[in-house]
């Protein structure tokens, strides 16, 4: 039975179809949280580019450590290379994501679901529902691990968006069981903490379309947010996605072909007690180009409560937080805007 779409929204794809020189009133973001384009060419972020190869030689597999240990605790995002995943698979991923973006949007729509807990979605926004503003983005979310229980779930047009897709999240989800194990020793945990909890654990693809902006000075394709999970691992099409540094400044993440970006999300600010962060980060948008990105989102499975971990708790740090789970997220963000509220903070101990 086919699905009854949401056609409460209109998605920005469709928007920029109608040749529009002015982005519509709702899009357009009060001063104080708009993107700053002048300064952020003079400000640049050179984030830690990590050679994963390194793991295959134990002489080298200590130096690697220490520079996730750095990256992890300095900036909470770094870029990794020779991470095993070709090159062609990440781009037949990009590429299927693009022809589902083009199609017809009576097909998208029959994916348009409000609900936030449901395995396939597609949407606009945040949480259009929810947002003040609106932000420059369609999306298609849809969960992958295991990938058995769900492909048959995903958009079965375009015709090979399955399989492309399918195999890139396939890899990406065997890159993250990797960075997952190196970021664990670099807190200086055993590698199989929690392995059951993190092998069972939740993957969920979510898939950016970030059309031209005729204003992208107005506008962001999404608001300044944490991701909620153990780690995302990000591919992406071109540059656009910014970091909030210590100094509460916005610095563009350059864009490196072939390169992967990992950033650590709640639930590992929440095991590391707070050792390590979840870092802030938005997207800004181009007036040329338009932007893909595929963001493989990882966390404990829905109803698994995650505390920080009892060998990073003692008298000179405390428990800095309470237990959460992925699915009080996902109840958290349907009823709360998180351009204004972020769940990380309701877990944080007074």
């Amino acid at each position: 039975m086919e699905a009854k779409g949401d056609s409460s929204f209109t998605s920005v794809t469709s928007l920029t179809k109608k040749f529009q020189q002015n982005i519509p009133q709702q899009y357009v973001l009060p001063p104080s949280q708009r993107p700053n384009p002048t300064l952020a060419g003079h400000i640049s972020t050179s984030l830690p580019v990590i050679d994963l190869s390194m793991m295959d030689h134990p002489a080298h597999k200590s130096k690697l450590i220490n520079q996730v240990h750095d990256a992890c605790s300095q900036l909470g995002f770094f870029q990794v290379i020779n991470h095993g995943i070709p090159t062609s698979v990440m781009q037949d991923a990009l590429d299927s994501a693009e022809e589902f973006f083009d199609l017809p949007s009576d097909e998208k729509m029959c994916f348009a679901l409000t609900d936030v807990h449901k395995p396939v979605r597609y949407g606009t926004s945040m949480n259009h529902g929810m947002d003040k503003v609106f932000y420059w983005r369609d999306f298609i979310k849809h969960y992958a691990n295991p990938i058995s229980e769900w492909i048959h779930l995903w958009p079965s047009n375009p015709p090979t968006y399955r399989e492309k897709m399918g195999s890139y999240a396939k890899a990406v989800n065997a890159l993250q069981k990797k960075l997952t194990e190196v970021v664990l020793e670099s807190l200086g945990l055993n590698v199989n903490y929690l392995h059951d909890d993190f092998k069972e654990g939740s993957q969920v693809m979510a898939v950016n379309c970030y059309p031209s902006c005729p204003e992208p000075d107005l506008a962001l394709g999404m608001p300044a947010h944490t991701d909620f999970g153990t780690l995302t691992i990000l591919n992406q099409t071109d540059q656009g996605l910014e970091i909030m540094d210590h100094d509460k400044k916005w610095r563009p993440v350059p864009f490196i072909k072939g390169a992967l970006i990992v950033q650590l999300g709640d639930q590992l600010e929440v095991i590391s007690n707070g050792r390590y962060k979840s870092i802030p980060h938005r997207v800004i948008l181009n007036m040329q180009r338009k932007r893909l990105s595929i963001a493989s989102l990882h966390s404990m499975k829905l109803d698994t409560k995650v505390g920080p971990a009892p060998e990073l708790v003692d008298e000179q740090h405390p428990a800095a937080y309470k237990e959460g789970s992925f699915g009080e997220f996902l109840d958290y963000i349907s009823a709360t805007s998180l351009t204004e509220y972020k769940y990380i903070d309701m877990l944080k101990n007074p």
